[in-house]
């Protein structure tokens, strides 16, 4: 077992298999997590996920160590559940729609009413397309309202107002639950 990233990504440019498979091996099921959260079954979580994993491999010299390995991994696995998505949709108007809401809703759930992860990702799974892949990019993975517009060709107030649907949604059922 290479004992660092760097000893792997050299491994991984030469198309070494040992250095591709520890490679796949130490980040597949963070990277199926991730591909997971975007898709409607665990099939389609390993079809992106396969497909992210040989973008890496494809792409693997083109790392430039500006961000941890498996920063820039997710990455690849978040663009290739998108992508996955996109196919399976034509389009990725998954009903995201154009309306800006204005007010928040601050509603807080109280620890005792919190739920498990397992709890929650069950319910974030259950969420329509559109909200469910804006909520991941920004509540989960981190990204900006600007950055997700970018990446979904849409405006930033409809990445906000998906969000703040999303989370209406998300909150609904907490309180159902």
């Amino acid at each position: 077992m290479k004992n660092n990233d760097s000893e792997l990504i050299e491994g991984c440019i030469r198309n070494d298999r040992k250095s591709q498979k520890e490679l796949y091996e130490r980040y597949s099921s963070k990277m199926l997590g991730v591909c997971f959260r975007y898709t409607n079954s665990t099939e389609e979580a390993e079809d992106a996920m396969v497909e992210g994993f040989m973008n890496v491999f494809t792409h693997i010299a083109s790392y430039r160590q500006e961000c941890a390995l498996e920063t820039w991994i997710r990455k690849i696995m978040v663009n290739s559940a998108l992508s996955h998505l996109r196919q399976r949709n034509k389009h990725l108007n998954i009903s995201i729609e154009e309306t800006v809401i204005e007010e928040q809703d601050n509603s807080i759930v109280k620890p005792e009413e919190k739920f498990a992860a397992d709890d929650l990702m069950k319910l974030i799974q259950k969420m329509p397309d559109g909200y469910k892949v804006i909520f991941n990019l920004f509540a989960v993975e981190g990204f900006s309202h600007k950055e997700i517009a970018e990446q979904l060709n849409i405006s930033e107030s409809t990445s906000k107002s998906q969000f703040f649907r999303a989370r209406k949604w998300l909150m609904e059922r907490i309180k159902n639950e």
